[in-house]
């Protein structure tokens, strides 16, 4: 199938590209990662970040802690990361243990070294189209569409998540790009209503198949940025055997957008190195 979009090699020229640019430039950026607790997951996915980073030339710093202490602690090892200026980036692995202030703590990062793009100050600054650290995810979103030269000038372009991490992100990116953008949740009455109208259909959902063939249009392009896991297998929002048919675009789950997400990581820490050191 040729309509499949290949987030793995997408995500292999963006970091071949950010590897050529720091070794050109002599840029020594660098990332600390904050994890709090043993999350398996969480743990999978900050090797994932560090191989990347080491791929690239990106210095990396995990930092482990129990879930036993306070969120105090957390707190004054985010604050030392912030006045450490050989430190560029800084992300705390979320989930945070259920008894931690989520927002509080990661609003204590420097806005300037907040590659996750999740404190108020660079969500802000999206809303009012300043210059800012993004959400990986979102920005891997754009970059996918990007490189599969699709146009969202005057597009229908239907969201389907509202997440802080990645749906509320996309709608003002897309808006940036003139599309005309449509918002479901899962408060929304006949969704099928506006997925069958969408150019562009982009799930966020955390819903295994939600969206099946009679939902969208011929030659739509479609995103699928959810990962569940069903009979011990992945599967996305979007279901890719009968969608896929119909789609002029369409990626797969796993190797979509996932892979973009970390490369966009990585983007995010060198642009946070180069507004540090004026580069």
């Amino acid at each position: 199938m040729n309509n499949i979009i290949d987030g793995v090699g997408a995500s292999l020229t963006l970091k071949k590209n950010i590897k050529k640019e720091i070794g050109k430039n002599n840029l020594t950026p660098s990332l600390a990662v904050i994890q709090v607790g043993d999350n398996k997951a969480s743990s999978i996915y900050v090797r994932n970040k560090q191989k990347a980073c080491e791929e690239v030339g990106i210095s990396f710093n995990h930092i482990k802690l129990p879930d036993t202490i306070s969120e105090n602690v957390v707190i004054s090892e985010i604050k030392r990361l912030n006045e450490d200026i050989s430190v560029n980036g800084i992300l705390v692995q979320l989930p945070l243990p259920s008894n931690f202030d989520t927002p509080t703590i990661i609003n204590e990062i420097s806005p300037l070294k907040d590659v996750d793009g999740l404190t108020y100050q660079n969500v802000g600054n999206l809303v009012l189209e300043n210059e800012c650290l993004v959400s990986c995810t979102p920005t891997g979103v754009m970059e996918l569409l990007k490189m599969y030269n699709v146009s969202l000038s005057g597009k229908n372009v239907c969201v389907v998540g509202r997440s802080n991490l990645v749906g509320k992100p996309l709608i003002q990116l897309l808006l940036q790009e003139d599309a005309t953008v449509s918002i479901c949740h899962s408060k929304s009455k006949n969704i099928k209503d506006y997925t069958k109208k969408a150019d562009v259909l982009i799930v966020a959902a955390g819903h295994p198949n939600l969206i099946t063939k009679d939902m969208v249009k011929e030659g739509v392009v479609v995103i699928d940025v959810g990962i569940n896991r069903e009979n011990d297998s992945l599967c996305g929002d979007v279901s890719f055997d009968e969608v896929s048919k119909k789609a002029s675009l369409i990626t797969p789950v796993p190797g979509g957008v996932g892979p973009m997400t970390v490369a966009c990581l990585l983007k995010n820490v060198v642009k946070a190195y180069r507004v540090q050191n004026r580069k």
